[in-house]
C-alpha cells in the first residue's frame, strides 16, 4: 500500500519523516567524509612542507643505491651453514613465542568477551592488557627483555609471546562475540555452567576462527623475529647486521635471498592451511 501510495506522488506521514531522517543521517555522513578527506589532503600538504625535504637527494641517492645494489651480485653463500641455522633459529623463535601466546590468548579470551565475561571489572582488566600489549611494538619489548635476560633467542621469544598476547586477545575475543546471543541464554536456561557453555557451546563454533587467527599471527611472528634479530634477539637478523656492518654486501644479499625463501615457504603453507580450516 505504501508503495502505491510514493508511485502516485503520494506520501504517509510516517513515511516521509522516516525518509527525511535517512536523508539527513546520509548528508551527515557524506559531510564527515568530504571533511575527514580535506583534512587528510591539508595535512598531507603541510607535512610536504613542514618537513623540508631535499628533493635532490633523491637523484644521489637512487644512483647510490644501484651502486651499492651491483656490489651485492652476485651473492656470496660462502657461509650457508651458519646463515641457514639463524634461518633455523628465526623460525624456532617465532614458533615458540606464537604457541605460547596462543595457549595463554585461549583462556584470557573468553574472560575478554563482552558476552561471556563474568563480569565487567574483569572485562576491562582483559581488554586493557591486550591494549597495552598491543601498543608496545615488538622492537621495543625485544630491547626490555635484551636488557632484562640478556641478548639471544629468549628474548625474541619472550618479546614475540607478548606482543602477539595483544592480538590473539582482541582477535579471538571478536570472535566470540560474534556467536549469536541466542545460544549462549539458551545454555543458561538449560542450567549450563560457565565452563560448559565455553566447551560445549562457543568452543565448537569458533574453533575455525581461532586456527585461521593463530596462522595468519604465525605468519606475522615469523617476519618479526628476522627483524628482532637485528637489535641482538637471536635468529637471521643479526646474521644480516653483522654481514651489513661488514660491509660484506654479497653475503648480506644471500641473507637477504634466505629470509624472502623462508617468508615465501610459510606464506605458501599458511595459505594452504587456512584453505583446509574453511572446508571444516
Amino acid at each position: 500500500m505504501s508503495l502505491e501510495f510514493i508511485r502516485k506522488g503520494i506520501r504517509l506521514p510516517w513515511l516521509s519523516e522516516r525518509v527525511k531522517k535517512e536523508e539527513n543521517q546520509r548528508r551527515k555522513q557524506d559531510r564527515f567524509l568530504y571533511w575527514t578527506m580535506l583534512i587528510i589532503f591539508i595535512f598531507f600538504i603541510f607535512s610536504l612542507i613542514q618537513l623540508n625535504f631535499d628533493y635532490s637527494k633523491l637523484w644521489t641517492g637512487t644512483s647510490d643505491f644501484f651502486f651499492m645494489l651491483g656490489k651485492m651480485f652476485p651473492p656470496n653463500p660462502t657461509d650457508w651453514f651458519y646463515i641457514l641455522a639463524a634461518a633455523v633459529e628465526s623460525l624456532q623463535i617465532a614458533i615458540v613465542g606464537t604457541v605460547v601466546a596462543i595457549v595463554i590468548s585461549f583462556f584470557l579470551a573468553f574472560l575478554g568477551a563482552t558476552n561471556l565475561s563474568p563480569n565487567k571489572g574483569i572485562l576491562w582488566f582483559v581488554k586493557g592488557f591486550a591494549a597495552l600489549m598491543r601498543a608496545i611494538p615488538a622492537m621495543i619489548w625485544a630491547l626490555l627483555f635484551i636488557v632484562s635476560v640478556g641478548m639471544g633467542p629468549l628474548a625474541g621469544i619472550m618479546a614475540l609471546g607478548i606482543h602477539s598476547l595483544g592480538m590473539l586477545i582482541k582477535v579471538y575475543a571478536e570472535s566470540v562475540e560474534e556467536v549469536d546471543d541466542g545460544l549462549i541464554e539458551a545454555m543458561r536456561a538449560t542450567g549450563a555452567s560457565w565452563l560448559q557453555i565455553v566447551l560445549q557451546g562457543i568452543l565448537p563454533m569458533v574453533f575455525t576462527s581461532f586456527l585461521s587467527w593463530s596462522i595468519f599471527r604465525l605468519e606475522i611472528d615469523i617476519r618479526y623475529s628476522t627483524i628482532l634479530g637485528m637489535v641482538g634477539a637471536g635468529g637471521i637478523g643479526w646474521e644480516l647486521v653483522r654481514a651489513m656492518r661488514m660491509y660484506k654486501l654479497d653475503e648480506a644479499m644471500f641473507i637477504t635471498i634466505v629470509i624472502f625463501i623462508m617468508i615465501f615457504l610459510v606464506e605458501l603453507a599458511g595459505n594452504q592451511m587456512k584453505k583446509k580450516i574453511i572446508k571444516l
